[in-house]
């Protein structure tokens, strides 16, 4: 049994894609940086994301197909598939050898714990939870009642300039790397994947969502600016889209919450998203670290 990792991502893709594709709610995050990275090296090079390649790997029991993969592109953490206890502590043993420095990684829960624990076996040190989440799917949607005041509509290139600002501020918002360069934003208004709520011509929430692969597509992000919070505005951008996505074909909408936030967590579960399972951000501080 071994874990196989590389920096060519059509290699990745042709031995793991498949794997991946078969559970796209559970794979949701790992598929959807996937295409992203993909668009980045084959439209800009292998200098991307600089000197800090991102690299990715696959578990494949002898005579077995793949169990498990992993995603990583620096600085951010690891994303890690479901997995065991023994591809996990296999996967801390081969970042080991190939002397590949994870400092932390994002997982389901049981995936998360796993590989923390097989890590403090052979590095010791601190394992420090940095954020929980929870994955939602969307079942009967229920657009709120009453409506908030306003009406959602497509973003277009008009709105480029606040866009940036708020892909920026969400990623501020939950403690994420700001986005690099324009990429993002530029790829999700190039086939409509942006929605705005607003208010007398005025933009006051945003919603985007990821594209729609083996039938699944995630709501990410959803930013309201702080001072037009609490007016529903969020629930009626996130209903809107959610509504769109499935009128396009998507079969499973999912989103994430932050399990802190509990205003989130309620809104989300009001308009029809049922819970589906908890995800953690674990970081690693190795012994002899402050």
């Amino acid at each position: 049994m071994t874990w196989t990792l590389t920096g060519d991502i059509d290699r990745f893709e042709e031995a793991a894609g498949a794997f991946l594709r078969a559970r796209p709610t559970e794979h949701t995050v790992l598929l959807s940086v996937l295409l992203s990275v993909a668009a980045s090296l084959r439209a800009i090079g292998p200098d991307a994301y600089g000197d800090r390649a991102p690299w990715f790997g696959w578990w494949q029991p002898a005579g077995r197909p793949v169990e498990a993969a992993v995603v990583r592109t620096p600085p951010r953490p690891a994303l890690l598939s479901p997995m065991g206890d023994d591809a996990a502590t296999a996967l801390v043993d081969a970042l080991a050898r190939r002397a590949l420095a994870v400092p932390g990684v994002n997982a389901c829960r049981p995936a998360a714990e796993a590989y923390a624990s097989a890590w403090r076996r052979r590095h010791g040190g601190m394992v420090a939870t940095a954020a929980r989440r929870r994955l939602y799917r969307l079942g009967t949607l229920t657009p709120p009642e009453p409506a908030p005041p306003g009406a959602a509509r497509p973003a277009t290139f008009a709105d480029r300039d606040l866009l940036l600002d708020w892909f920026a501020a969400f990623a501020a918002d939950i403690g994420s790397p700001e986005p690099r360069g324009a990429g993002a934003v530029d790829d999700r208004l190039a086939d409509g994947r942006c929605t705005l709520w607003e208010v007398e011509g005025r933009p006051v929430s945003l919603a985007g969502i990821t594209r729609t692969v083996a039938g699944s597509a995630r709501v990410a992000p959803v930013y309201t600016p702080p001072e037009l919070r609490g007016r529903g505005y969020a629930a009626g951008v996130t209903s809107a889209l959610s509504r769109a996505a499935r009128d396009s074909g998507a079969q499973e909408v999912l989103l994430f919450t932050d399990l802190a936030n509990a205003t989130s967590n309620a809104l989300y579960r009001r308009i029809g998203y049922r819970p589906v399972e908890d995800h953690v951000d674990l970081e690693f501080l190795p012994a002899g670290q402050d």
